[in-house]
């Protein structure tokens, strides 16, 4: 027997027999009645909703794709959209799921421009109904999925079942199964409404979006003709541990930094190696050549605002810091994960909240905590304060024998998607503050090892001074990738360039336009004016 998800494409190719509509569908074709035949082999349909909308509220839309997912259309704050708006909730039978699975076609087929477009989730969400109001409002039909669990629900709500122990198949559903359910029920959907298939299929995701596009890249890529991926949390089972690095060490050398300290390190550091690129403009260009030493900054003094006070750095400060750029390193030291890059905002891997300058509360990044205390330690209300070395070492290996599998979306034998003809551009800012951009670059060398050829299906493109999935004051992609990777599977175009746009030196008001480089290649400045994109080549 096929598995159900081949059966589904099988479907899509043709050997579907469901009666369909031959001409544009009227609002009266956006009913129960059409789309009768939507499931899979594999699920229990428990229910299935279909309203016609005219006027249907965007707003809050990309809520559960953060950033830099999709642009919204400029100008457009509360815009509307007509849409055939289709609900889905379905089970995987004996596996006690409840997916929630949101499918919008543009009501009207003249307003349907023959594409099929997911956005992607963010931190523990995977999506919702309104992931798919943008691409609805772009002309694109659209699916998006809930996986199993909604804002409302704690990570320890689906993450354990009702003994404490891993909800796996929940956590399956969130990884990817959900997703490409999503997919194929979503290019069913339209087909049955318009009478034709998408000529194109697209991901667009950041962030988590950007872990579920790699997803479907390793596991379905006969899906999507392009897949965008931006700051992709992949290798998740040692990202997720190794951002509790930071409050480990803080705990063991009891020393809780004030923000205002940390970013005192930071600054510090860019003044340093902000001028090894040619370009004196806030942005590290060049990582691997910064040298600086956080220990240089012990017994300077730091004014404090929110709590307002002086304080003065101590070593253990510095230590804190020195270990949130290098990375977690076991007891016997050797690398267990990426660090950050030294312009990285570390407020959110070393965060504090303070009553005074002296008084401050450690606050760990919220998706590692979460993913220590529910998955490894099956305790939510676990606590890392007495951990020791030898526990830390611990509960990482656990997180990689454990999880790879399952959610680790590290699989660097892309052959499946070579031969289905996708393509993949990912991206990823060198100051992202939440997902280490050496981990992705990491996956990309292990790519090119596989397939000295990978770069004619999947590019990775580095984005100087960009923070996670877009903004900071770098050359940001987030508003010209998407067009990119139109060009290069409907037209051909190969992305030899990605354009950036970023704030201009000397001009906080006016912006400057450079044009990214495709790994290995290394985004050079060669003289001339800083705010040209002519002053600037890929080496």
């Amino acid at each position: 027997m096929q598995p159900p998800i081949v059966t589904a494409l099988l479907l899509l190719c043709g050997l579907f027999r469901a009666t369909i509509a031959t001409k544009e569908p009227h609002v009266s074709a956006c009913s129960p009645k059409r789309f009768k035949s939507l499931s899979l082999e594999n699920i229990e349909i428990i229910s299935l909703n279909v309203t016609a909308n005219r006027n249907f509220s965007t707003s809050g839309r990309n809520a559960t794709g953060g950033v830099g997912v999709i642009p919204d259309l400029p100008g457009v704050e509360t815009a509307t959209v007509d849409i055939c708006l289709i609900s889905l909730t379905y089970t995987h039978p004996g596996q006690h799921d409840l997916i929630n699975t949101y499918i919008g076609l543009p009501l009207d087929a003249d307003k349907w421009n023959s594409r099929f477009l997911m956005h992607g989730g963010g931190g523990w969400l995977a999506g919702g109904q309104s992931s798919i109001l943008t691409p609805v409002l772009l002309g694109y039909a659209s699916s998006s999925t809930d996986a199993g669990h909604g804002p409302s629900e704690s990570t320890a709500d689906w993450g354990l079942t009702n003994q404490g122990q891993t909800n796996w198949p929940a956590l399956r559903d969130f990884s990817s199964l959900a997703i490409s359910e999503a997919a194929v029920l979503g290019k069913l959907a339209t087909r049955l409404y318009y009478g034709t298939h998408a000529r194109y299929s697209y991901w667009h995701g950041c962030s988590t979006g950007g872990r579920q596009g790699h997803a479907m890249a390793q596991e379905h890529p006969e899906l999507f003709d392009g897949i965008i991926a931006g700051a992709p949390a992949i290798v998740w089972d040692k990202f997720a541990p190794a951002g509790l690095w930071g409050p480990f060490i803080a705990q063991l050398l009891d020393t809780q930094p004030p923000l205002c300290v940390v970013e005192a390190f930071t600054q510090a550091a860019i003044a340093e190696c902000d001028a090894l690129d040619g370009v004196v403009d806030g942005i590290i260009a060049y990582p691997g050549q910064c040298q600086f030493d956080a220990s240089s900054l012990v017994d300077q003094e730091v004014n404090c605002t929110n709590p307002n006070g002086t304080i003065t750095i101590t070593k253990k400060m510095a230590d804190v810091i020195s270990a949130v750029w290098e990375g977690p390193v076991s007891e016997d030291g050797k690398s267990l994960w990426h660090g950050f890059h030294y312009d990285a905002s570390l407020g959110s891997m070393i965060g504090t909240i303070c009553t005074s300058v002296n008084e401050c509360t450690v606050v760990p990044f919220p998706i590692s905590e979460d993913w220590v205390n529910v998955f490894l330690a099956r305790n939510p209300s676990f606590s890392i304060n007495g951990l020791t070395r030898q526990d830390y070492d611990q509960l990482f290996r656990q997180s990689t024998d454990q999880y790879s599998s399952v959610i680790g979306t590290s699989n660097p034998d892309l052959s499946k998607m070579k031969k289905a003809g996708t393509k993949m551009l990912a991206w990823h800012g060198m100051a992202d503050q939440l997902v280490p951009t050496n981990g992705t670059v990491e996956y990309y060398e292990q790519t090119i090892k596989l397939d000295s050829e990978v770069a004619d299906y999947y590019r990775l493109f580095l984005a100087p001074g960009v923070t996670h999935c877009g903004f900071g004051s770098g050359f940001d992609p987030a508003e010209t990738v998407f067009d990119t990777m139109r060009a290069w599977v409907e037209n051909g175009t190969v992305p030899e360039r990605l354009e950036g746009v970023a704030v201009a030196v000397g001009n906080t008001s006016a912006t400057r336009t450079g044009y990214l480089c495709p790994y290995p290649q290394v985004f050079t400045y060669v003289g001339g004016d800083v705010n040209s994109a002519s002053s600037f080549t890929c080496r």
